[in-house]
């Protein structure tokens, strides 16, 4: 006799059961089960992994879901149901049946009445059980009101022809069994076998309630004895099933669970993404209206010249190719939703990753990028030699990216267009500090074990870091309940905690999505797949990506700064050889410039001295982990201190641009194609070889390659020669059309950043953090900028514009209230005094920190300009405004108090209070004075400093943190910073004998900097004090 594990429960119920998937089919194969169901509460986020991995381990799944709905006799109380798909049509609709309950429920969030009476189009193909567990509705009634059990019975059977009975076979249940049983023989129905496993041995109960506890925000009390508690919710073995079914006579319940076994046959199909069609009514076809819309489009970007021929010949190619390979209506989804971006004046970059190698995309305008000018190469983009969807990523501006969505939303309607789904899970830190606060654990404890977890750059498991961390360990084994935290922690990591969006990803389907994925209610009303993006295109949907740049909503705030200085500007018209912007990358003053801003890349531009956007892209692409080792040799043939050589001769037009070293991708894939006579095709197949290191198909490849270099009259030896050259560079190789794309968008940006200062900074101190506006506020007045105090009278939340100067916004105060902040920005009749302001506010606003705050930021300027005189007043004005009230006739009668005099602060009190209330100064600086001053010793900014070097630089002493050596000696940390970095600054005792008592936090000092390799690590810079002096600096 078999039996079938029908009623398991996985932890896709989220924060109920520990039982992952994997675990799951693993135990019940060990236990001796042939079949086995998944049924999680309400949803259906672990069957497509669950079928796959039964499948893998010769399992039969049968695909099901526990069913939480409003009682049929008691609808005030939520009973469960099972329900498992006998057919594809049935597992259809039990996606749609999920989908339905999460969507009319908000994901059981709201109190919706809802029983299973609403729901009865989707119970086709399906069977339905009632289950033996607490959750019963008919165990419920039989507790309470027996004479109704059959009332419910009757009600069931009207809804579905398929039903079974559940029995759960234990001393406890005799019973219900007995009452079950009559309940069958009165309707004709039969008895099924249902153990409802909520994890798979008894002592994981522990996890389970630890679970519950996390999910309700509850501590567990005694928890040494509960954990050693044995629960009844685990997955029994086959054997003692059958066993414990025949004590209670109960052979044919166990019957019923193969019977239910050899009935359900769905399966999960799994398929290539089915492209929606592009609904149009322009012309009969989508190929004749994507070949309109290229053609008038590639046109237009010539404006009233003809088209080379060389571009029609092109175009005529991919559209062939599009065509082919059925991608018509992806061409016109994609077209459609760029066109609805520039339409209302979104953003939209230049085109990311290998789209840009498309002429078709570059005439649609999805891409700004000439892939004939760039030498860019379509089947690296579309091959059709490999049969893939081509994937085309969307860069939108970070702050709309929900505004396309809702776009692309509405326009192919709901059920066939989705978010996607994600789960966020307990990692090492997360785990430790769920079960920490469930075991009552304060704050600090709680903090004292997520530091013990090492820092790792990759994912550090609890196991991982139990090993390395001797600080863990002897956390772990200092006392019983330590260990049981850890136990627990490690029983739970991994687990999905809570679900949220895929912030990207959108699919679409002419087809019911519910019934493909399943859905469920997300935010913004748009719903959100129950599968995530490792299954939603496996199961035929069409996922697009909208990535949200945040450079992209810098760019288009400073285009609309430029706007409304009257200059109309299309970044597409930026000249990519302008001087005085290719002077800024030279210089390497790339701060703040897209993908060029970190030091290191800075260092690389001042090395290589670009004189063309080309050397620009290679230094964009160079610059990453692995092709960096190439970089001093690009450099050195560059600079002319090393010869440009080529592999052979017939390859010197491919790496000209590149001084002869393999940069790109495209690269090969031409190499391949001049060389060896492969089409680029083949060529792509080759390039995807190798950067996926699949070594097979590297060595059949590489017989190919020689033999087509043979066959074109080169030597043997040249083809195996180059053959080895791109295997080692190819690993490397970098997507030049993406290359292209980012470089474009960093040169829009720094062009903007040299030819109009004043709105770059304004975008750029909008879109940072308070800690960045210090350096953002100096880099502005370097360049020449203004920056105003914030003004009461003028003044919006955001830094603005005005005459060419940046007005600081009110956001930028700190202690400032937000709410505070809107009131000041939206009055529109000027504050007359400082007492007029006071009594106009709103009298919650009336505290002395945030008033003090808006004097030291010198909003009060421009009505009364003594700040001293102010701050010396404020309490007793606030004070008087507070007695008098609001009431302006009896403030008239009373008077405003005098204020007590006080003299105006010095330019150096004004930059002080700045620093306080701001963490910057608006007055020109001292440190930008005493950097011009410096130039005549040769001073050169902290971060320009390589290995091995020493020098002159000015730094403003931030911190100092003094420690003794061991022969009693002083020394010390010092952070100094200037316009362009903060930098750790090492005084040995002999430099602090001269200087300490001349270093003061906030001073200004001309160093001596000398930089060495760090003892442990030689590639890391150490900056040590070989002289200093301090600099007087007269306002």
């Amino acid at each position: 006799m078999q039996v079938a594990a029908l009623q398991n429960i996985s932890s896709f119920t989220l924060l109920s059961s520990p039982t992952k998937v994997s675990d799951l089919i693993k135990d019940a194969k060990e236990k001796g089960y042939p079949v086995v169901g998944l049924a999680d509460v309400n949803v259906t986020y672990g069957l497509v992994s669950f079928y796959e991995l039964a499948k893998k381990a010769g399992i039969k799944p049968l695909l099901g879901m526990q069913l939480r709905l409003n009682g049929l006799v008691d609808s005030t109380q939520k009973y469960d149901l099972l329900v498992f798909a006998k057919t594809n049509k049935g597992y259809h609709n039990l996606l749609r049946l999920s989908s339905a309950v999460n969507l009319l429920t908000e994901n059981g969030q709201n109190d919706k009445v809802l029983t299973l009476n609403e729901l009865t189009k989707y119970l086709d193909d399906l069977l339905i059980i009632v289950p033996a567990n607490l959750k019963s509705e008919l165990m419920a009634l039989h507790d309470t009101n027996q004479a109704l059990g059959s009332d419910y019975v009757r009600q069931l059977k009207k809804l579905t022809s398929d039903l079974y009975l559940g029995v759960y076979a234990s001393k406890a249940s005799i019973d219900y069994i007995d009452y079950v049983r009559g309940l069958a023989k009165q309707f004709e129905l039969s008895l099924v076998a249902v153990e409802d496993s909520q994890y798979l041995r008894p002592r994981e109960q522990f996890l389970q309630k630890t679970l519950r506890a996390i999910a309700k925000g509850d501590k567990l009390q005694d928890i040494l004895p509960l954990a050693k508690q044995a629960g009844s919710h685990y997955l029994d073995s086959a054997q003692n099933v059958l066993e414990r079914y025949h004590q209670y006579d109960l052979d044919d319940a166990i019957n019923n669970t193969w019977k239910i076994a050899q009935k359900c046959n769905a399966e999960v199909i799994f398929q290539k993404p089915v492209l929606p069609k592009y609904h149009q009514d322009k012309f009969p076809t989508s190929e004749e209206y994507l070949r309109y819309l290229a053609q008038t489009g590639l046109q237009a970007r010539f404006g009233q010249k003809s088209i080379p021929a060389e571009y029609q010949k092109r175009l005529n190619y991919e559209l062939r190719v599009i065509n082919q390979m059925g991608f018509d209506d992806y061409f016109l989804i994609v077209w459609d939703v760029i066109n609805y971006c520039h339409r209302v004046k979104i953003t939209t970059g230049p085109g990311r990753g290998s789209a840009c190698g498309s002429l078709v995309s570059y005439s649609l305008r999805i891409t700004e990028v000439d892939p004939i000018q760039y030498n860019l190469l379509f089947e690296r983009f579309l091959n059709p030699a490999r049969h893939e969807m081509p994937d085309i990523d969307l860069d939108i501006p970070d702050i709309q990216r929900n505004t396309v969505i809702k776009y692309m939303y509405q326009k192919y309607g709901m059920d066939h267009a989705a978010q996607i789904l994600t789960f966020g899970t307990m990692a090492a830190k997360q785990v430790l500090r769920d079960v920490g606060r469930v075991f009552g654990l304060t704050g600090p404890e709680i903090t004292k074990w997520t530091h013990a977890i090492p820092y790792s750059k990759d994912k550090m498991e609890l196991k991982k870091a139990y090993q390395e961390s001797r600080e863990l360990r002897l956390l772990v084994d200092a006392t019983p309940e330590n260990k049981l935290l850890f136990k627990t922690a490690l029983g739970l990591e991994g687990l999905p905690r809570h679900y949220s969006i895929h912030a990207a990803g959108l699919v679409i389907s002419d087809d019911s999505i519910a019934g493909i994925s399943g859905l469920q209610a997300g935010p913004f009303g748009i719903p959100v797949t129950q599968q995530t993006k490792k299954y939603v295109e496996s199961l035929g949907l069409l996922k697009i990506d909208f990535l949200g740049l945040r450079n992209l909503t810098v760019l288009g705030n400073i285009l609309a700064l430029v706007r409304q200085q009257g200059v109309k500007l299309d970044p597409n018209t930026i000249p990519l050889n302008d001087p005085k912007t290719m002077e800024l990358f030279q210089q390497g003053k790339t701060d703040a410039v897209f993908q060029f801003e970190s030091g290191g890349i800075r260092g690389v531009l001042r090395k290589l001295h670009p004189d063309n956007f080309e050397d620009l892209v290679a230094v964009n692409a160079l610059y990453r982990p692995g092709p960096m080792q190439n970089i001093d040799a690009f450099v050195a043939r560059k600079n002319g201190t090393a010869t440009v050589h080529y592999p052979d001769p017939s390859l010197k037009q491919i790496l000209q641009s590149t001084y002869g070293i393999l940069v790109y991708q495209e690269q090969v894939m031409q190499t391949a194609q001049i060389l060896a006579g492969f089409s680029l095709g083949e060529a792509d197949i080759l390039r995807r070889a190798m950067s996926k290191k699949n070594q097979n198909v590297i060595e059949q490849e590489r017989g190919k390659f020689i033999a087509g270099t043979v066959k074109k009259g080169h030597p043997k030896e040249v083809g195996e020669r180059v053959y080895h050259y791109i295997e080692q560079f190819a690993n490397y190789g970098f997507n030049r059309s993406h290359a292209v794309a980012y470089t474009k968008i960093a040169f829009w940006l720094a062009y903007l950043k040299v030819h109009y200062p004043a709105a770059f900074y304004t975008a750029m101190l909008n879109s940072s953090t308070s800690a960045k506006a210090q350096s953002y506020s100096m880099q502005a007045q370097e360049a020449g900028v203004r920056i105003l105090p914030p003004d009461i009278n003028h003044s919006q939340l955001d830094y603005t514009l005005q005459d060419g100067k940046i007005l600081v916004g009110l956001k930028a105060i700190k202690g400032l209230r937000l709410d505070f902040a809107k009131e000041i920005a939206a009055n529109t009749k000027p504050y007359k005094s400082f007492n007029d302001f006071l009594r106009r506010i709103d009298a919650k606003f009336l505290q002395v920190d945030a008033i003090e705050a808006l004097i030291m930021a010198g909003a009060f300027d421009s009505i009364e300009d003594n700040r001293n005189e102010l701050l010396l007043n404020c309490k007793d004005v606030i004070a008087n405004v507070q007695l008098t009230g609001q009431n302006m006739s009896l403030s008239e009668i009373l008077g405003d108090a005098p204020l007590k005099p006080a003299e105006p602060p010095t330019a150096a009190q004004k930059a002080e209070m700045e620093e306080k209330a701001l963490g910057f100064t608006t007055t020109t600086t001292p440190l930008i004075a005493v950097q011009k001053y410096a130039q005549k010793f040769n001073a050169r900014p902290l971060n320009q400093f390589q290995l091995n070097d020493s020098g002159i630089s000015v730094g403003k002493l931030m911190k100092l943190k003094q420690i003794r050596t061991k022969n009693g000696k002083t020394m010390a940390f010092a952070s100094f910073a200037d316009t362009s970095s903060e930098q750790e600054i090492i005084i040995f005792p002999p430099a602090y004998e001269k200087f300490g008592s001349i270093l003061k936090e906030g001073d200004i000092y001309l160093l001596g900097v000398k930089v060495q390799g760090d003892r442990f690590d030689q590639n890391k810079k150490q900056h040590f004090l070989t002289n200093l002096r301090k600099v007087n600096f007269k306002e």
